[in-house]
């Protein structure tokens, strides 16, 4: 039976040491990969509305706006209704009417320029102000992202810390691509484009993204095997290449047939909905890895 990602987050440890964290259930994982790809739309779409590139109108704005709301919402509505399994976010649980932590906080704050965006957008969104907003949006994001990981690689041991040097970059990288498909999906879903240019600039875009991640997490891993090549077996790596065709071989040849036949939204969205699935194995396995390092280690160095 898999441990409950609230009440084992952390594995116990012996009197002194700092607990390291256990690696989460499939529901929770799901979760975080969802707010991964909330935080992705709200990135992309406001770096675009702060570098005035956005294509004009109100409904191309709100649509992949509201999208990632409801991707990072969905977590905290989870721990409010204290679903078994899922009754905390980012440290905090609101059914129990805790206060919430650092990390919780710098996460609702981003909802703030969400909310401003949401009324700013007009026309063609050149306005100062919708600018500014869009541009706090994506900084938000980027912060709570990034924090979000350091909080967990601090409860790593030593030597899964230095394996995991690459996991933020890895997480950025990781929420541009699967919010780049998300708001593929939003803009296409309205009128089946996603530039008057048409798809081909944007699907350029996603290829190098997803080939920029497959490398980075290659790095990842890596590190992984040489600091404790039993880290990684049979099972492992079947998870590995389970992720890595719904992440990058699904999305891919989807993004290839769109260009070529104009396919349209169903392959968008098995595109979105494909790297959503590989992401949550991805997410599960890698920090089990991490977790069963952690546990090596404290178990090499004896009582």
């Amino acid at each position: 039976m898999q441990p409950s990602s609230d009440t084992q987050a952390c594995i116990p440890a012996p009197a002194g040491e700092r607990p390291y964290p256990a690696p989460p259930a499939y529901p929770a994982s799901l979760l975080r990969v969802l707010a991964l790809s909330g935080h992705g739309l709200w990135m992309l779409l406001g770096l675009a509305l702060a570098l005035g590139i956005y294509r004009g109108g109100r409904s191309e704005a709100l649509l992949p706006l509201a999208l990632g709301a409801v991707f990072v919402s969905t977590g905290l509505l989870a721990a409010c209704l204290h679903l078994p399994g899922l009754s905390e976010w980012h440290g905090w649980y609101p059914a129990r009417r805790s206060r919430p932590t650092r990390e919780a906080l710098l996460v609702l704050a981003a909802y703030l320029p969400m909310l401003a965006v949401g009324g700013l957008v007009r026309g063609d969104n050149t306005f100062w102000a919708t600018r500014a907003a869009g541009a706090a949006l994506a900084l938000c994001s980027a912060a709570s992202l990034i924090y979000s990981v350091n909080r967990y690689r601090k409860r790593l041991s030593a030597g899964a810390l230095r394996c995991s040097a690459q996991l933020p970059i890895s997480r950025i990288v990781a929420a541009w691509y699967a919010g780049g498909l998300w708001m593929w999906l939003c803009l296409a879903a309205q009128d089946g484009a996603v530039h008057p240019a048409g798809t081909r600039p944007w699907i350029m875009v996603l290829l190098m993204l997803a080939l920029l991640l497959g490398l980075i997490e290659g790095l990842r891993w890596q590190a992984l095997g040489q600091a404790d090549t039993r880290s990684t077996g049979s099972r492992g790596r079947t998870d590995r290449f389970v992720a890595a065709l719904f992440t990058y071989a699904v999305p891919s040849l989807a993004l290839l047939v769109v260009d070529l036949s104009d396919a349209g939204v169903p392959l968008v969205a098995l595109a979105a909905v494909s790297c959503l699935l590989g992401r949550t194995i991805e997410h599960r396995a890698y920090e089990g890895v991490l977790a069963r390092l952690c546990r090596a280690e404290r178990a090499g160095r004896g009582p």
